[in-house]
């Protein structure tokens, strides 16, 4: 990705497994991991290897708002004209189980409150 060059499924296979070992791993003391899972099937992979247990944060922006927030990174290893191809990729999980939506279009305090509270709702349900 450093170079400009988008994963594919096989690209992301392996990482995907290494992650679902960690919630594995974790499953009776929880864990906060990040990862793109832009694919239901990444997601559903995931949850299979958390037994389950698992959430789904969705934070969701314009494009025009991941390319300025993109442009404003420094030292990233993913260059801003991969976005292209990760919107491409991307299956919105608005309906699955789960999962709670968050807008970018606010500040990083704001969207973590929302989180949480996102969060909260699931886990009382």
């Amino acid at each position: 990705m450093s170079v400009g060059t988008p994963l594919n499924d096989d690209d992301r296979w392996p990482w995907l497994d290494r992650i679902g070992e960690i919630l594995s791993d974790h499953a009776t003391s929880g864990i906060v991991l990040t990862c793109s899972s832009l694919k239901k099937v990444y997601r559903d992979r995931l949850r299979t290897a958390a037994g389950g247990r698992l959430a789904f944060v969705f934070l969701d922006g314009s494009r025009a708002q991941l390319t300025q927030r993109m442009g404003n990174r420094e030292g990233h290893f993913m260059p801003t004209s991969l976005l292209e191809s990760q919107l491409a990729t991307l299956e919105r999980p608005d309906q699955e189980t789960g999962v709670v939506v968050v807008n970018i279009d606010n500040t990083p305090e704001k969207i973590t409150d929302l989180a949480i509270g996102g969060l909260k709702g699931l886990a009382s349900r």
